[in-house]
């Protein structure tokens, strides 16, 4: 296997995604400053095909449609946020307006057959006017494509508590006992997956700024009632498990689980392992493992039916690029410095290694040819591998994968 190039970027990226196998890379990352947003278009040799700057959010956000046109959010001059669609030849599509409170602003959202699906929270601090602070609560809305507001429903996070949230005070006489139950000051939208959509019903992650402890709602996507939510717990990586269903996991305070939910928001599942996994056009559930703390040994799992667990190889350290799947069951993804595979027997294969402690990484996409790019802090790399092609299945492959917009139709 070897490294075929190194494509650095403007600034830290935040997401990579390619309308097909084939086809060049849209990058959305930081320009000179957390306040500038650049989207660039580069093939996997490193050729720019064109580069936009737009006023930046601190966390860009962005979506590529099957159209291949890549959807940005971002901050208005007068206020309010705008969606704008930059079409594969850089131009500008469509452009939409979305009137929001003062204090608020697109923390997650998604790009639908007919329209979007947004989670709004508070904004961030570097953009709000002297005096004013985050909105409370968040939200969660959709809109048609020529940005029409079909519903909107207010998220109440409510009261969050967890066993292994601890402190002391003379209350306590100074001594450690868990936390009792408290009203967030500020809520805001989960780190990872926050805002997924599986066929009619939706998946939104909101947590406790302070503690990370937090929720996920699951909405009807016709009306946008809530049908369930899951109790507080430390947040942790999602996943579309198949038609309106989903994995939550839940990591740190001591927990380490992941779990999954029915359509009407009822967990059917859990198991005592958390990570990043895929789901197989099977239902088969395999990723690398995930922890903060060092009481974990953790190893590349699969999750079996009746809450079983099938252990694969153990893995050393602990950031990873989201896995891809080729259709040999072939898992592939970066972590601790290495290029890594794990078959559909559960072996691990080292495919590259290099002196790298970078820790700010994105998905892992499978190419055409065996090409695996991924992100890693201001560089793009691209390795040339033996896998095949991409896999089917409802995550991180099919619709969500490439296009890095978690929606299942």
């Amino acid at each position: 296997m070897s490294l075929s190039s190194r494509i650095v970027m403007p600034g830290q990226i935040w997401s990579v995604a390619a309308q097909d196998p084939s086809g060049p890379l849209y990058v959305t990352s930081h320009g000179s400053s957390p306040l500038e947003t650049v989207v660039t278009m580069v093939d996997v040799s490193g050729a720019v095909h064109w580069e936009k700057a737009y006023a930046g959010t601190g966390h860009p956000r962005s979506r590529l449609s099957a159209d291949g046109t890549l959807w940005l959010a971002y901050p208005r001059d007068k206020g309010g946020r705008t969606l704008e669609g930059i079409l594969p030849d850089g131009s500008m599509g469509r452009t939409i307006l979305l009137p929001c409170d003062t204090g608020e602003e697109v923390a997650a959202f998604v790009v639908l057959n007919d329209g979007f699906c947004i989670s709004w929270a508070g904004a961030s601090r570097m953009l709000l006017e002297a005096g004013h602070q985050p909105s409370h609560p968040p939200r969660v809305a959709r809109y048609t494509m020529e940005g029409h507001c079909v519903w909107s429903t207010p998220i109440g996070l409510g009261t969050v508590s967890h066993p292994g949230v601890v402190g002391m005070s003379a209350e306590t006489d100074w001594e450690i006992q868990p936390v009792k139950p408290w009203a967030p000051r500020l809520v805001e939208a989960a780190y990872s997956e926050p805002l997924l959509v599986s066929g009619d019903r939706i998946a939104a992650s909101f947590t406790d700024e302070s503690s990370g402890i937090g929720r996920t709602f699951f909405l009807d996507l016709v009306s946008g009632t809530v049908v369930g939510a899951t109790n507080p717990a430390p947040s942790g990586r999602k996943a579309i498990s198949g038609p309106g269903e989903f994995l939550i996991g839940s990591q740190g305070y001591g927990q380490f689980t992941m779990s999954r939910f029915d359509r009407n928001g009822r967990e059917t599942s859990q198991w005592a392992s958390h990570g990043a996994m895929t789901v197989d056009s099977y239902g088969t559930i395999r990723g690398p493992e995930l922890s903060n703390s060092l009481a974990f040994k953790l190893q590349f799992r699969q999750l079996a039916p009746a809450n079983e667990l099938l252990d694969g190889p153990p893995l050393a350290g602990y950031y990873t690029s989201h896995p891809a799947l080729d259709c040999d069951g072939t898992s592939v993804f970066w972590r601790d410095g290495k290029l890594l595979a794990v078959d559909a027997e559960m072996t691990l294969h080292e495919l590259f290694a290099m002196d790298d402690s970078r820790n700010i990484m994105g998905r892992t996409l499978l190419l055409d040819g065996g090409r695996v790019a991924l992100s890693l802090d201001s560089e793009i790399v691209v390795f040339q591998t033996q896998l095949g092609a991409l896999a089917g299945g409802p995550w991180p492959c099919g619709d969500a994968n490439l296009l890095g917009n978690p929606v299942l139709s």
